[in-house]
């Protein structure tokens, strides 16, 4: 129970990482804030939970809905007072495509999932950190972020803003108690590897469950990493940057 009481928001919640992180840190003590657009997803989700013996509030909830990200901080402000994790894990592959052949409309649904909705996130949810005796804010990157690879300019170029972004979040909050890092999990088993991959065998890749204690580690109050960028190969037990 190391994250006994805590209260812990996780986005795209319903499946993958998301699902695999909210569960674990239920497992672990914490009251999960489970948010994502599948109502289905998330239901399902909670019955894991409550089988594990832990509680969940569900928020069906499209992240690019700034609005709605704003209503769920006051909400959370009213009703707990503080938030003590914030994982920031939903995120939209798009397409992989020449550039010039992007879709204006997929191009800026990708950059509004992956970078806009966690500066919404920050927006509305630091002030909710900061009132934790230990908040920790976690965001899931990719490895795409630091390499040019043709076709994946969306997505790399997205996740690339996003370290920038939480780089500088991370800065702005050193002299503060609360910790912010990215995490890259690497290739997993999850729906958006297949989307990318369609040929590649699901067994090749691990699971989104083998990142969990890894997310554990980043979430406790203990952690005092900032600013870093975790490597999923690198973070059984989360002592180095990847």
């Amino acid at each position: 129970m190391r994250l006994k009481d805590r209260i812990a928001l996780v986005t795209g919640a319903s499946r993958g990482l998301g699902a695999a992180a909210a569960l674990a840190f239920a497992r672990e003590g914490a009251h999960v804030v489970a948010v994502a657009r599948t109502v289905g997803g998330l239901e399902a989700l909670d019955d894991r939970i409550q089988q594990a013996g832990g509680s969940a509030t569900l928020v069906p909830l499209d992240v690019t809905d700034g609005a709605g990200i704003d209503r769920l901080g006051a909400a959370l402000y009213e009703r707990f007072g503080r938030l003590d994790v914030l994982l920031g894990n939903a995120a939209l592959l798009g397409t992989l495509s020449p550039i010039g052949h992007i879709d204006p409309a997929i191009f800026e649904q990708v950059m509004a999932v992956n970078v806009t909705a966690n500066w919404r996130l920050i927006r509305s949810l630091d002030p909710l950190l900061h009132r934790s005796d230990a908040g920790r804010a976690i965001f899931v990157t990719s490895g795409i972020s630091r390499r040019i690879v043709p076709y994946w300019s969306a997505y790399a170029a997205s996740k690339a803003a996003l370290d920038m972004m939480v780089a500088t979040y991370a800065a702005e909050v050193a002299h503060t108690p609360v910790r912010v890092n990215l995490y890259n999990p690497g290739p997993m088993r999850t729906g958006m590897r297949k989307d990318a991959f369609p040929g590649e065998k699901p067994e090749s890749v691990p699971l989104p469950e083998a990142h969990a204690e890894a997310l554990i580690q980043l979430a406790l109050p203990a952690c005092r990493m900032n600013g870093e960028w975790v490597a999923g190969d690198s973070a059984d037990g989360v002592t180095s940057p990847g």
